[in-house]
């Protein structure tokens, strides 16, 4: 710009503006005109005019002289426009809308609290306990304060110092020219890390990093009806939180063991039954195993394999789910029949099957309907459905 616009319409505050109405319009015209927020086409230009404006009206010497004498008078005093001074507020209008990287807010958002990390455990149980639920203490290993040092890292007896580089803030800045101006560039302090404090003496206990290893016991309840990959959240029992944060969260994973005999399918519990050809065909009452105990159990006669026998309220507890903590009743267990044929008989037996024999006849007649293989699918059918 060959002409050079009077600084005070550049800002638009009155000759006799003081130190905070001039700051207040640079601001607010900073963050109108900065070419990384304005989309004006001669943002750039009018962003560098507010800087040397606010720089000049800023400073008691400069203003007096430019009062006086002008543009001119500033360049015969040898006060040019530098651009360093009006930054320090540049860069709180950065803090204000992106949230830091130019100054303290910056410093507060990386020193501030930070929640520790979450943990996982692995935890095996029985089939049983996975229906009726236990209490199981665990032992896990995760990092803590030092107990030597308190969590400050330092020696016993002597304590951090702040950091002669960047003066405890964590990070230091940089100002930089460009045809656009001066700009600051900010980063994490390289002498304390980011941390704004240096140990002199590190404690031997934890060689300086705050924290050491220790074992905890911790009781896991683990509720009626989990089941695979069940997740239980243990709040606070992760790692530490740094600078004041909370701990993090110890996430339990459950691994269900294999039952002898029995399969859990959603909330019901199935149960394979062999049985002979007399009981099939005269029926019994024959005991069998259930989570709760032996249960007995009526075979009507006539008893095709594949033939399925509920017992009620004889699987798993449902899960409640809306965190009220009331009973949601219980699955069903399913006996599935199955019809042995002896592959072996003694000469009684063998008697007794040629008599039987004579009076069943020999002819074959095919079911497709209501054959053994439709009693199966129909079998399988209802366990995926339940």
């Amino acid at each position: 710009m060959a002409n050079k616009r009077d600084y005070y319409d550049v800002l638009g505050v009155p000759r006799n503006a003081d130190k905070q109405v001039i700051k207040k319009a640079f601001r607010r015209l900073a963050r109108q005109y900065h070419p990384d927020i304005s989309r004006e086409p001669d943002a750039n230009d009018r962003f560098k005019e507010i800087n040397e404006a606010y720089e000049v009206l800023n400073d008691d010497e400069k203003r007096s002289i430019y009062d006086r004498f002008g543009h001119d008078g500033l360049r015969n005093n040898g006060m040019g426009f530098s651009g360093f001074e009006g930054f320090r507020d540049v860069a709180e209008i950065f803090e204000e809308f992106f949230g830091g990287g130019f100054g303290a807010s910056g410093r507060r958002r990386r020193r501030g609290p930070k929640r520790g990390a979450d943990m996982r455990y692995d935890l095996h149980i029985t089939f049983e306990e996975a229906i009726f639920g236990v209490e199981k203490e665990v032992e896990i290993r995760r990092p803590e304060p030092c107990p030597e040092c308190n969590g400050s890292g330092a020696e016993p007896g002597t304590q951090p110092i702040t950091c002669t580089t960047c003066s405890g803030s964590g990070e230091v800045r940089r100002v930089q020219q460009s045809i656009l101006g001066s700009f600051v560039n900010v980063s994490t302090c390289p002498q304390c890390q980011g941390t704004g404090e240096l140990i002199p003496h590190y404690c031997q206990n934890c060689n300086g990093q705050k924290l050491v290893q220790a074992t905890r016991t911790i009781k896991v309840k683990v509720p009626p009806g989990v089941d695979n990959d069940t997740q239980i959240r243990l709040t606070g029992e992760g790692a530490p939180g740094q600078y004041g944060g909370s701990p993090g969260n110890l996430y339990v994973l459950i691994h269900v063991a294999k039952h002898e005999y029995f399969q859990r399918r959603g909330d019901d519990i199935w149960l394979d039954l062999q049985i002979n050809v007399a009981q099939a065909a005269l029926g019994d009452e024959v005991t069998v195993p259930t989570i709760d105990g032996d249960e007995p159990l009526k075979i009507p006669p006539g008893t095709q394999s594949g033939t399925v026998i509920r017992l009620r309220d004889k699987g798993v507890p449902r899960l409640d789910r809306s965190g009220r903590g009331m009973p949601m009743g219980r699955g069903d267990q399913h006996v599935l029949i199955q019809v042995t044929v002896p592959g072996q008989l003694s000469q009684e037996q063998r008697e007794l099957f040629q008599e039987l024999a004579k009076t069943l006849g020999k002819e074959v007649i095919p079911q497709p309907e209501k054959g053994i293989l439709n009693q199966l699918k129909s079998a399988l059918g209802e366990m995926f459905r339940s």
